[in-house]
């Protein structure tokens, strides 16, 4: 049996248009180039197109093959491994890559983890269908297959509120904005990487009902508590004037002196991994029954680590996801993968096809089959990421934020179909919703989010306090909530909202040169 929802509907607050207004929100000009309507405090739908390897836009490269490994009798980990091993000891080149580990076609069954753990290093295969190259997880043992970083390079983010580091000066920094003023620029520079961290003070949760959560039945709820479900915006500065600062990304949630303002920390220089591959093979995961949770999990882990791709990759019968990108990670691509049959029990916790918890991650024309949250955001992910031309079929729940405030994602020509479970049609639907007593509290699942030209049995987009969701040129049987609504039934122009975006933006930046 679900967990009991009781949804609250929340009065908007003035700062956001309202729902009703005509004005489209994004429209193409007679020049071509897109035109953005600004709220009385500036907030408006954020540019998407940093999102992917490299900030956007930027080519995955072919890297030269170092290492080859050939299918051969037995377990084969421990040779995959010594390959992966040997290249991350190569010195690296100018572009940063040691080299490519080149699987050959066949079957390479693992019974236990393969981990990438130096940057440069590229795992590669010569197909993603059953007669490519199949990594298989053998035997038993729920665990991520691919492992891609340890942590283990990051260094410890300092006190978010350190009264030596700069504070936000302005009342308001809308959604979507570039710019911000401090109280204190001296020790900032153009090319310092900072964290923007928006607080999540006690008035803001009280504001948006997340410390009234109703109680549930069947499982303890938990409030949110102050300092809980702070955002952190991982930056670049690219201007500094005087007191005002310019970073790379825009801010996908709106910072409110009254609400605490925010906070600019410089970053120590990044050790962590950078410039990391899988591509152009398949995952599989043995299991006894249809049921069976004990064996692989998840197919790529991607823990820790920054302008990573995981392209023309598909993964069959494990129980939780193909891709999980966790909140460390930065300018990731996963483009042409597959999510397929998973092996579980169909309730929570699983068949999270492809996962986002980091930020600035581009997930484009991939499919699954049998998941249930697809395309999924987990809490408090900063954003902005993007998920562009996915399809889901046989979904047995709903794509979109998961729980607990992630802000900024864009979901752009997504397609969930439903399932069919103990003899009816199940869910195959895309939410932006509080999602209130669900699990131990998701509440307010996601702000700022979009969906655009997104089709779906069933879509609900609700209005956050403090914040806005739009449904732009969507499709779907049943539709409801009180965010922005544009177009309903009828696709808008640009197709693509992403695609738009990074061409308008890597056009501007060649016009400068």
């Amino acid at each position: 049996m679900r967990p009991l929802l009781l949804i609250f509907t929340w009065v908007a607050f003035a700062s956001f248009a309202s729902a009703q207004s005509q004005v489209p929100w994004v429209r193409m000009g007679s020049d071509g180039r897109l035109i953005y309507k600004f709220d009385a405090q500036g907030n408006h739908i954020p540019d998407f197109s940093n999102c992917g390897y490299g900030g956007g836009g930027v080519p995955i490269p072919d890297v030269p093959v170092k290492a080859t490994v050939e299918p051969g009798m037995g377990d084969a980990g421990a040779r995959i491994q010594a390959a992966i091993d040997a290249v991350s000891e190569l010195p690296a080149a100018a572009d940063g890559f040691r080299g490519a580990v080149l699987l050959k076609k066949g079957r390479y069954p693992v019974a236990g983890q393969i981990r990438i753990v130096a940057s440069g290093v590229v795992l590669r295969g010569e197909g993603q269908d059953s007669d490519g190259t199949v990594i298989v997880a053998t035997g038993t043992g729920q665990r991520s297959l691919i492992v891609i970083g340890d942590n283990k390079g990051l260094p410890a983010i300092p006190g978010l509120t350190n009264s030596i580091d700069p504070a936000i000066t302005d009342e308001y920094v809308p959604v979507g904005a570039r710019r911000f003023h401090v109280d204190d620029a001296s020790g900032l520079k153009v090319g310092d990487e900072v964290i923007v961290t928006r607080p999540s003070t006690a008035e803001w949760i009280h504001t948006i009902g997340m410390d009234r959560i109703p109680q549930n039945a069947e499982h303890s709820v938990v409030q949110w508590q102050p300092g809980s479900k702070d955002l952190v915006f991982n930056r670049v500065i690219t201007a500094v004037a005087g007191k005002e600062v310019t970073v790379d990304a825009p801010l996908c949630n709106a910072f409110e002196k009254k609400f605490g303002g925010g906070q600019v920390i410089v970053c120590p220089p990044y050790r962590g991994l950078n410039q990391i591959g899988v591509e152009n093979l398949r995952g599989d995961s043995e299991f006894k029954n249809p049921q069976d949770e004990n064996h692989g999990w998840i197919f790529i882990d991607l823990i820790e680590a920054r302008n990573v791709w995981v392209r023309k990759v598909t993964t069959i019968h494990f129980g939780y996801g193909c891709v999980f990108v966790r909140h460390s990670c930065k300018w990731i691509t996963i483009e042409d993968c597959g999510c397929l049959d998973p092996v579980s029990i169909i309730t929570g916790k699983r068949r999270y096809s492809f996962a986002l918890d980091g930020q600035l991650t581009l997930v484009q024309r991939c499919g699954t089959r049998g998941g249930r949250h697809d395309f999924v955001m987990h809490a408090q992910a900063a954003g902005p990421n993007v998920f562009l031309d996915c399809v889901a079929e046989s979904s047995y729940s709903d794509s979109g934020p998961h729980h607990r405030w992630s802000a900024g994602v864009l979901y752009d020509n997504v397609t969930v179909k439903p399932g069919f479970l103990d003899g009816r049609f199940d869910a195959g639907e895309i939410n932006l919703r509080n999602r209130g007593n669900y699990g131990t509290g998701h509440g307010w699942a996601g702000a700022n989010q979009v969906l655009w030209n997104c089709s779906a049995a069933g879509i609900i987009c609700q209005q956050p306090p403090t914040a806005q969701n739009w449904a732009i040129g969507c499709v779907a049987s049943s539709h409801s909530g009180n965010g922005y609504w544009e177009s309903f039934g009828q696709p808008v122009q640009p197709r693509s909202l992403y695609l738009a975006q990074l061409r308008e933006r890597l056009a501007a930046a060649v016009s400068t040169k």
